[in-house]
């Protein structure tokens, strides 16, 4: 029987995206619980219940799912280190809970579980050949899901382009285009010139997700949705809204260069998040971009903030504009 208690865990609750939902999900009225590694905060009287535990271990998610009519699966391995041996045991474990609870498991799905032969305009229904090791643990993972959703779960997956947002973490932006807590004075871009990406800016996904939440009832019990997001035809809207934030900012417009690949080659060997980044070049450079045609016939519309205003927020949330506007409204230095 599907839980329909208004209350939601939160696996990942730090992250960029589980910080979000947890955002959302407040904002809508629930109550949320959020499971974490380290330190519990004291209570605030935000309907946030912090709990001490970790997403690899099933006793520790089966008690903190109790009750809960929802769990988001947003957590990853402490600094993405053996993702692909633990990525898979953690999603196990949120899978029995949900059994146990009659929830529903939400995962912010990406397209790495698709290969070229899906593009360039990607559905729900494409076929799942990816070409990657990291693309392949996302088809398990789905596949993983859709047989939870037989046995007493529902399962809820939203696909989106990469991240950007004010708190997003580990993402393209924040760790290619522009380098966080620092005035933006380059811009690097790491797509084929021409070739189109796409971006989805956080709070909207997660707010995408809130309202599909609220009617899941209606939804089958495996629903899965693409958002159209932020599409960059041609590479050159999100570097051309970065520049014209940053200038309104500072006075000063970045220049635009191309992403250094040969040193992230370099790297990777001794940096797992480089490893990763560098595995998913093929998306920089083939065209994709995803249709949103099924999110729409159920919700109306899709969440969307324009794009500069969602760029303004994710650079001040970075802490890129705050030195440039320090800079721009310093008095000037006195005449001698």
């Amino acid at each position: 029987m599907e839980n329909t208690k208004n209350t939601a865990l939160v696996l990942g609750a730090t992250g960029g995206i589980g910080g979000e939902m947890v955002r959302q999900l407040l904002a809508a009225g629930w109550q949320v619980r959020a499971l974490t590694r380290g330190a519990t905060p004291p209570p605030r009287g935000d309907r946030i219940e912090w709990l001490r535990g970790d997403a690899l271990s099933r006793a520790d998610v089966l008690t903190a799912a109790r009750g809960c009519a929802v769990i988001v699966h947003a957590v990853n391995p402490p600094g993405y280190r053996h993702w692909g041996q633990l990525v898979l045991p953690m999603l196990d474990n949120t899978i029995a809970a949900a059994i146990a609870e009659g929830a529903t498991i939400v995962l912010p799905g990406t397209v790495y579980n698709f290969g070229p032969d899906a593009f360039p305009v990607l559905k729900e229904d494409a076929p799942q050949r990816p070409l990657t090791r990291k693309g392949a643990i996302r088809v398990e993972l789905e596949a993983r899901l859709e047989k939870a959703a037989t046995q007493g779960a529902r399962v809820l997956i939203v696909r989106a382009g990469d991240f950007f947002g004010p708190r997003a973490g580990n993402n393209w932006f924040s760790q290619g285009l522009v380098k966080p807590g620092q005035p933006v004075r380059s811009i690097l871009y790491p797509g084929a010139p021409g070739v189109g990406h796409q971006w989805s800016y956080l709070p909207d996904v997660a707010r995408t997700m809130v309202q599909l939440l609220a009617m899941r009832a209606a939804l089958p019990p495996f629903a899965r949705f693409h958002m159209a997001g932020h599409w960059d035809h041609d590479g050159r809207q999100m570097t051309g809204a970065v520049a014209r934030v940053v200038e309104q900012a500072s006075g000063t417009r970045p220049v635009i260069r191309r992403f250094p690949w040969w040193l992230m080659a370099l790297a990777s060997p001794f940096v797992a998040t480089l490893r990763e980044m560098r595995e998913m070049r093929y998306l920089w450079q083939t065209p994709l971009s995803m249709d949103n045609a099924h999110l729409l016939a159920v919700l109306g519309q899709e969440p969307h903030t324009p794009l500069d205003e969602a760029v303004r927020a994710t650079l001040q949330g970075m802490g890129n504009l705050q030195q440039a506007a320090d800079k721009k409204n310093a008095p000037g230095l006195p005449a001698r």
